[in-house]
């Protein structure tokens, strides 16, 4: 990698993690940040993250050979027309929005074709902030460069340079194209798992009985409801024209769907949960969404005193920490009894061989 001095406009869990990223894999990276929540950046500094802290977009970033901008999708092309004044000879911009249009069309408006180059890790958190970021958030995942006409080759590579840094996986996409894709595997998703956990909360009754039971696969397929409002508003908003697309056709395929049931027409559902799964099983498990995963597994243990407390103690003296755990009450896919979570797969994979020395039963999460 050879940008040595670079800039983030915004220090949240994407920026945050970047700049982690980079400092583990060179720690001689200078890293200049700003963003409005001066206390966050002090930590940053206080880390180690940052070097310098900025009070605002100004000279200061003509020491930037690369600057990132990560901000809300729809404020980084507004902060583009700000850095570009600043920008020295030979600096490259770019940003990590997941929607790419909108900044692409503002690059092509200001005459900034040259010195941009779009981006997005695919991996992220329900839980936003500096304070959630962390230097392995982006691992094997996938880290989509989005070049504009005028991009050269050295230029991408700078950015495949990053991405690699940090651990991602680089994949360079026409924006158009990404937008599109995104809109089908990531924007649409979010849209069904909000609309599902309302229809459940609008269809249950007063005793909740819906919400009391629900597990296993609905809570598994509606997880992402738990994510920003307004960071999906603005994702769904300022990629809206591919969403609809996806989302006609995704009607249009509940409406087939309508009718076959109506029908009871077994084939055609035969056919459905058959195709899907054999499509859904070739899906590698390789890389992260934009959601973190679910370092899980259950466990099948007897329902006494002392289960708990025995197994918390067989981790605890490996050093195993967990993150939660609880009794499973819905166990329809053949789950454990207990059900516990950890902070990272690394911990989730000792927890495993730990307690299968003990012989318990155990069953991952899918």
């Amino acid at each position: 990698m050879t940008d040595s001095t670079i800039g983030f406009i915004g220090f949240g869990l994407i920026g945050g993690s970047i700049a982690r990223g980079l400092k583990r894999a060179y720690p001689d990276t200078r890293i200049m940040a700003y963003m409005r929540t001066r206390s966050k950046l002090e930590q940053a500094k206080a880390d180690g993250v940052v070097d310098v802290i900025l009070d605002g977009i100004g000279e200061e970033l003509r020491e930037c050979s690369l600057i990132f901008l990560c901000t809300p999708v729809e404020y980084n092309a507004q902060y583009l027309s700000a850095v570009r004044p600043f920008l020295k000879p030979g600096a490259l911009v770019t940003d990590v929005g997941s929607t790419k249009t909108d900044i692409h069309e503002q690059v092509v408006r200001l005459g900034m074709e040259d010195c941009f180059v779009g981006g997005h890790p695919m991996a992220g958190s329900e839980k936003t902030g500096y304070e959630n970021s962390t230097d392995h958030l982006l691992e094997n995942a996938y880290y989509i460069i989005t070049p504009t006409a005028a991009s050269t080759d050295s230029q991408v590579e700078r950015l495949v340079a990053v991405a690699k840094a940090i651990g991602s996986i680089p994949m360079v996409l026409d924006y158009k194209e990404h937008d599109f894709i995104t809109a089908a595997v990531s924007h649409l998703p979010h849209v069904i798992a909000s609309s599902l956990v309302n229809l459940v909360k609008d269809s249950d009754n007063e005793e909740e009985m819906m919400k009391r039971l629900a597990a296993g696969g609905f809570k598994d397929i509606t997880r992402i409801a738990s994510s920003s409002p307004e960071m999906w508003e603005q994702i769904c908003m300022t990629n809206r024209e591919n969403l609809a697309v996806i989302l006609e056709r995704y009607i249009a395929s509940l409406n087939q769907i309508l009718g076959e049931v109506k029908g009871g027409d077994k084939t055609a559902f035969h056919e459905l949960f058959e195709t899907s799964r054999d499509y859904r099983n070739s899906i590698s498990e390789r890389a992260k969404g934009s959601v973190s995963p679910d370092y899980f597994f259950t466990v099948d243990v007897v329902d006494e005193p002392g289960s708990i407390s025995t197994l918390s103690v067989i981790l605890a003296s490996k050093g195993i920490s967990i993150k939660n755990i609880g009794i499973n009450h819905n166990r329809e896919h053949g789950e454990g009894v207990l059900g516990i979570s950890f902070y990272d797969e690394e911990s989730m994979n000792r927890a495993w061989e730990q307690l299968e020395k003990y012989h318990y039963d155990m069953v991952r999460s899918s």
